[in-house]
């Protein structure tokens, strides 16, 4: 597994990296195809000091993303939270793999109304819209004038649909899928 540290407004220690790569370098047995994982400490200007140093961990394993985020006081107690968090994801995450490569058959006779007794999840609606060529100010602006806290559009500099959504710090992120 490849493991990748990096700081955001803040310089990572030598004695943070090294931990950080003891706790995340635990999920390469819970995960073994786990290819990368990339650790960012950030610290942020908050007014509730107990919430100022992130940590957000990406794992990559083929081609699945997994992705957990914590704040704290301290970084060493994020890095034990969100490794714990990540935990719990890769066990869904193998759970349902597991379930749909080994139950196929058994899985396709199961009817409707089993389905939805079993409370797994489901696509209950599916919406069809036009996404106009457009600028990532004006997705943001039409995002604020519906209301919503993401917005598909067809991002008319590159070409390709993005997805844009708000942060939880107020700020705006842009998801470019990478096909293939």
């Amino acid at each position: 597994m490849k493991l990748i540290v990096s700081g955001k407004n803040i310089q990572v220690s030598e004695r943070l990296k090294e931990y950080a790569e003891k706790k995340i370098g635990k999920l390469d047995k819970y995960l073994p195809n786990l290819s990368e994982a990339h650790v960012e400490f950030a610290l942020e200007r908050t007014k509730n000091v107990a919430q100022s140093q992130v940590v957000q961990v990406t794992l990559r394993s083929n081609g699945t993303l997994l992705r957990g985020e914590e704040r704290s006081s301290d970084f060493n107690a994020a890095i034990d939270t969100v490794t714990e968090k990540l935990l719990r994801q890769i066990e869904r995450y193998k759970g349902k793999h597991d379930r749909t490569r080994g139950h196929a058959e058994r899985d396709a006779m199961l009817s409707a109304a089993e389905a939805e007794e079993s409370n797994t999840p489901r696509i209950v609606r599916v919406k069809k819209f036009h996404t106009p060529p457009m600028t990532d100010e004006e997705a943001i602006e039409q995002m604020e004038l519906l209301g919503h806290t993401f917005f598909i559009f067809q991002n008319r500099e590159r070409g390709v649909l993005n997805v844009l959504y708000r942060r939880n710090d107020g700020s705006y992120g842009l998801i470019e899928p990478e096909l293939g």
